[in-house]
């Protein structure tokens, strides 16, 4: 083999190599029968993309049947309709004061729900809310972007970070199992709820997150809730999240505040005769 060629053969396995670290996900044949997992170069899961979830977990996360909406003007359309819940065993364990505390919650939920007053919807309520979400990985972190009152976060992945103070998205540190992000929640200020039915939290809840990729397409996501001054153990929430593949598929505006500002703020305008 002449020099020439024998440089040109070296440089051409050289960028053969590169090409295949950077692509691994997309360059790898899975074994057969195996669902294909999107890739970073370090070989973690590649979670990028937009996704929603399906079903009515935003109405209530644990079964429940249709019912009547709050208003018998709206008819059919402010009714909520059925579904089963993404709670595992079936029922929130409520300490007896805030099982009493949910039910006044729904009683009065057009004026107490987060989501009426178009406030963040925190974490986990954020993820299957009616509308989809974006997420961005990095090799370093991992943002996602929520369609609902453009809220957001960023998960560390790097060294570990405490929350400075209570915000209604908290603070978020994730690390890897195996294929399986794991993300800390802290920091939540508890003002957020689970759902519209009045399934809520206090400022000392913890939420670990674990997001697993099930293929290209599905999403597993898993939330463990523990809050000793709410309920009585730990317990968990499981859905999936199904990535929106339509043409062209984005997110949307949707900048509740405005719509808002009247329910909140009406009543201190200034009254002319």
């Amino acid at each position: 083999m002449s020099d020439r060629l024998r440089v040109w053969f070296i440089a051409a396995t050289a960028v053969l190599a590169i090409f295949f670290m950077v692509v691994p996900g997309n360059g790898q044949t899975p074994a057969a029968g195996a669902p294909r997992i999107p890739r970073m170069p370090d070989g973690k899961p590649n979670l990028t993309g937009l996704w929603q979830a399906l079903g009515t977990a935003y109405w209530d996360i644990r079964d429940h049947s249709a019912q009547p909406g709050p208003f018998f003007q709206l008819g059919a359309i402010g009714a909520m309709p059925a579904g089963p819940g993404v709670v595992e065993g079936g029922e929130i364990p409520y300490l007896p004061a805030a099982a009493a505390k949910q039910k006044e919650n729904f009683q009065n939920r057009l004026k107490l729900d987060p989501e009426v007053k178009c406030y963040m919807p925190g974490v986990p309520r954020a993820t299957y809310l009616p509308f989809p979400f974006q997420i961005v990985q990095s090799q370093k972190d991992i943002a996602i972007a929520y369609e609902y009152a453009t809220a957001n976060r960023v998960i560390n992945v790097a060294k570990p970070r405490e929350a400075a103070v209570d915000t209604w998205m908290g603070t978020s540190n994730g690390h890897w199992e195996g294929d399986t992000l794991v993300v800390d929640v802290t920091g939540l200020n508890g003002q957020s709820w689970f759902d519209r039915a009045g399934n809520f939290m206090s400022e000392n809840v913890h939420i670990i997150e674990r997001y697993t990729l099930a293929d290209a397409d599905h999403l597993n996501y898993e939330a463990a809730i523990e809050d000793k001054t709410v309920f009585t153990r730990p317990w968990k929430i499981s859905l999936p999240l199904y990535r929106r593949k339509e043409k062209n598929a984005q997110l949307g505006e949707f900048k509740c505040v405005e719509f808002a500002e009247e329910l909140i703020y009406g009543s201190l305008r200034k009254q002319t005769k």
